[in-house]
């Protein structure tokens, strides 16, 4: 009967000719003018024997993998041969709805646990989703199904990306478990040979930090050399050899090995014996056995690991470009084999000319044989591992806390909204779980961490409540707390939103994610935040203060452009209320949009596909507003939610119409009192959201363009009643482009005033008056856009 080593070995084969055979394809035989493929094809062959040990055999399907961005052609020919992807997807690799060039769970079918690409965040959004996994099985929300370990495989040079180490920090904070990283380490990186004794640094680290580190230098073939006369000398040269040193001798091949280590360690004794006891193939077969090719060392160790749920780390050694003719060479990351090379290699792997595409044509054991092997593998015993998960109820209102007619901030209003939410024994409230990068107080989380605890998987009491020191705040942590404290890491926060967003994939336990972070710093998670929408997580991003409005603290805690990351983040929904009523509204509608996983035709008010959801970007301030006295009917909750309604209509003769979006509303309404003396009919546009509004401008001209006639957006149809020459002022305690389009809805002349250098400290009103914000700047710009004669109370601008 054939072995499982005998087995896995031949898939290990077959998986790497199709991964090379997939990416030739792409270089040479398909029509394309693309560029060519570089990394992947060096890249992905050294990762082929630690992946086939891993999804052939190691893994469960409750286990999630995050695949090394290269390795892609390998993780899609094991997914090929295990029934989840198709010959004509990888026949059309890094084509158009082709197989992706890196794994991602939104473009690809085979069943991709977590996007990779931006290096270091697939490594990361292990260790956050282990946390995640941990949360949901203390709540008692994880019952029948078995614990997954999160595995990610990493390239050393990968290990450069700071938020590595970040996530590192977070982990031991809160007790990683059930956590593998693969390192693969073949000492190459795109420009350059890894420095020596990194490793040494990789595996001190990790042992800082509470994980078992297992490094698996040496094969079977090393090993069994090493026990014989005159081993031990091999084994120290091997040892001491300079990464560039290795790499080039193994380009170089068996006789360059030869000649090396004659020189070196050869004493016409048990050592020269040693070498010249092989042949060139031999030789270089045996130097090229390191600890990363070699599947029974590589199971040996993965076995072991799986008996305790302590996080692991595991340095494999390996060739890049390993078995291919340009293993070794520095320049293999760009390097592509040639026709001539790859038809060399379809001889080597024994493969038929037409059948290159045929699942086992590598192989020399029978299909058959290993087509009932493969169906029989743990991890694809369940078929697509994708879960799924109920929605939570979302009631039709939620609570403005009576604060109508008083002063209050929009982040003050969020704290009092959760607050309320936190009293209730609602799914609403048992699912909702917070999180924040050391500035849960300051963002008003403080009442929502009182009434609901922060999590940890072991109770500790708040020190400072047990000795009877008078606090406003309670940290007690516990298992059924729902804040997880993060610390002063942005990075952080938004790759735990990202797994925390997926939970209803990976766990099957829908969670309602709420982050908070000072808006200033979503530059600093901005890589982690598209990582995170690309993925499809689902969340609310709540920053505050926005723009200029906590002016005492100049330009550092100061905002700009983050209202245009909102509109140009896919798969984000930003919003930006100025009323505290209006949040609750928006509110209301983010929980229930975060869990749509739906299709159907677009909304033809607004012309966006809101059934298929997404996460939402509130920014918020902290500058507190006179509340408006109003009841929210049910039409003007919907142009809230579509992104703007008039809080003055403009009348049939109106010149001009002023459209503000956030804090802004107290100069947006002087001024409006201030032109109305001068001009008729003035218009007061309340924008609740210039990202649905151009999003939704934006896809009805699409639809015209498809024969929709009729298509018309929620911006257009609320100017269409004005004239031509009407002017249009826009105002933002933001960039000024974040409105200035509306100039191209229906061709109005466009004044946009906002931000756009950095700031310095004051008071909100010297700062909006140095940026040109004010009410008196909003009349000169109204003065600019419209006809007639000089408007009354214009001062000279500074």
């Amino acid at each position: 009967m054939t072995t499982k080593l005998a087995h896995l070995n031949e898939i290990e084969r077959c998986v790497s000719w199709l991964a090379a055979w997939t990416i030739h394809h792409a270089n040479h035989v398909r029509e394309s003018d693309e560029i060519k493929v570089g990394g992947h094809q060096a890249s992905s062959a050294s990762l082929s024997t630690i992946m086939t040990a891993l999804y052939g055999s190691v893994l469960r399907p409750q286990d999630r993998v995050a695949v090394k961005p290269h390795a892609a052609p390998i993780f899609h020919a094991l997914q090929y041969l295990a029934g989840n992807q198709t010959c004509e997807k990888l026949m059309n690799f890094r084509g158009y709805k082709g197989a992706q060039s890196y794994p991602s769970r939104t473009k690809d079918i085979d069943d991709v646990d977590f996007s990779t690409g931006s290096v270091g965040l697939g490594v990361a959004q292990t260790l956050f989703s282990s946390l995640v996994q941990d949360y949901v099985s203390a709540h008692g929300w994880i019952k029948d199904r078995p614990e997954g370990r999160m595995v990610s495989l990493i390239g050393d040079a990968e290990m450069d990306e700071g938020n590595i180490y970040e996530a590192l920090i977070e982990g031991w904070k809160h007790g990683l478990r059930n956590c593998w990283w693969i390192v693969d380490y073949n000492r190459q990186s795109l420009d350059a040979v890894i420095r020596e004794g990194l490793w040494q640094r990789f595996e001190q680290i990790f042992r800082n930090f509470g994980w078992d580190v297992v490094i698996l230098r040496h094969g079977a073939l090393q090993e069994a050399a090493f026990t014989e006369p005159g081993g031990e000398k091999l084994r120290e040269w091997i040892e001491r050899c300079p990464n560039q040193l290795y790499a080039a001798l193994t380009f170089q091949g068996g006789s360059a090995w030869r000649k090396r280590l004659l020189d070196e360690i050869g004493d016409q004794g048990p050592a020269t014996a040693l070498i010249e006891r092989r042949s060139d193939d031999e030789l270089q077969a045996l130097m090229t056995n390191l600890g990363g090719h070699d599947m029974p060392s590589l199971l040996e160790a993965f076995e072991a690991a799986s008996r305790h749920d302590r996080p692991v780390c595991f340095i494999c050694y390996t060739i890049k470009g390993y078995g291919l003719p340009l293993a070794g060479h520095k320049d293999n990351h760009a390097g592509q084999m040639t026709p001539a090379q790859m038809e060399g290699f379809r001889r080597q792997m024994g493969v038929k000319p037409g059948e290159e595409w045929g699942k086992w044509a590598a192989a020399t054991l029978p299909e058959a044989e290993l087509e009932a092997f493969f169906s029989k593998v743990p991890f694809f015993s369940e078929g697509r591992r994708r879960l799924s998960a109920p929605s939570v109820p979302v009631p039709e209102t939620l609570p403005s806390s009576g604060q109508r007619g008083k002063p209050l901030s929009t982040q003050m209003g969020f704290g009092q909204i959760l607050n309320d939410i936190a009293r209730e024994q609602s799914p609403l409230a048992e699912r909702i779980v917070t999180t924040s990068p050391d500035v849960t107080v300051s963002t008003n989380l403080g009442g929502w961490v009182n009434r609901r605890g922060l999590f940890a998987r072991e109770t500790m009491a708040d020190t400072f409540k047990a000795e009877r020191i008078p606090s406003t705040y309670s940290w007690e942590f516990g298992p059924k707390g729902q804040h997880l404290e993060l610390g002063i890491a942005e990075s952080n926060l938004m790759i735990m939103l990202g797994a925390l967003g997926l939970s209803h994939s990976i766990n099957g336990v829908r969670l309602l994610p709420i982050g908070t972070v000072y808006d200033p710093f979503i530059y600093r998670c901005a890589d982690q935040l598209n990582y995170a929408c690309y993925q499809d997580a689902r969340f609310m991003l709540v920053a505050t203060p926005s723009g200029v409005t906590l002016a005492p603290e100049g330009g550092a805690h100061q905002s700009i452009g983050t209202p245009l990351i909102g509109m140009a983040q896919d798969g984000l929904c930003a919003f930006e209320p100025a009323f505290v009523d209006e949040l609750s509204v928006i509110m209301r509608f983010a929980f229930d949009y975060m869990q749509r996983n739906g299709e159907g035709d677009p909304d033809e008010t607004t012309w966006l596909r809101d059934q298929t959801g997404g996460s939402v970007y509130l920014r918020l301030s902290t500058r507190p507003l006179e509340q408006p006295l109003r009841d929210i009917r049910p039409d003007l909750a919907r142009d809230i939610v579509n992104g703007a309604y008039w809080l003055r209509p403009p009348g049939p003769n109106a010149s001009v119409v002023i459209a503000y979006q956030g804090v802004v509303a107290p100069e947006a309404i002087a001024a409006t009192g201030l032109l109305a003396e001068d001009r008729r009919d003035v218009g007061l546009m309340a924008i609740t959201s210039a990202d649905r509004l151009n999003a939704g401008w934006q896809a009805a001209e699409r639809a015209r363009q498809r024969g929709t006639t009729g298509a018309l957006s929620h911006i257009e149809r609320m100017l269409a009643p004005l004239s031509r020459d009407c002017g249009i002022v826009t105002a933002i305690d933001g960039h000024p482009a974040t409105l200035a389009w509306l100039g191209g809805v229906n061709g109005h002349r466009v004044k946009a005033l906002g931000v756009e250098h950095f700031g310095q400290t004051g008071t909100i009103a010297d700062l909006y008056r140095h940026h040109g914000l004010d009410a008196n700047a909003i009349v000169h710009a109204a003065q600019a856009v419209s006809s007639g004669r000089r408007i009354r109370y214009l001062k000279a601008l500074p």
